[in-house]
């Protein structure tokens, strides 16, 4: 089976930061995971005032990151895309989907962790 990570920047429509927050991690996150396939969810938002050199600045503040188990990774966002907007998965006015980017990586390696220090 194949493992994938979808990665989705967004942004609130300007003045419902809130709602959308509450939105996110109340109700699409749960939405997600009862897709097929979708094992995990979880948001992040993005760090500013980092010095230049050590980052640059995503154009989207928040970022979400779904884990994906599936022999058909088709299936589950078409499983997906059918369920966006409906009852099963309601989308909030409070995201701006003009400025949602979501992306598709396909696992190809193991992760590294680090080794503690030698002594």
């Amino acid at each position: 089976m194949s493992r994938y990570r979808l990665v989705v920047l967004s942004e609130p429509t300007a003045g419902k930061e809130d709602e959308y927050n509450e939105w996110y991690d109340q109700q699409h996150l749960g939405d997600l995971v009862a897709v097929d396939g979708i094992e995990s969810a979880q948001r992040f938002r993005r760090v500013d005032g980092l010095p230049s050199e050590a980052a640059q600045v995503a154009p989207q503040r928040y970022l979400a990151l779904y884990e994906i188990e599936t022999d058909n990774i088709e299936d589950v966002l078409g499983d997906l895309m059918k369920r966006a907007g409906t009852t099963a998965m309601p989308i909030s006015e409070a995201l701006d989907l003009a400025n949602a980017t979501p992306w598709v990586f396909e696992e190809i390696g193991e992760p590294r962790k680090s080794e503690p220090p030698v002594s």
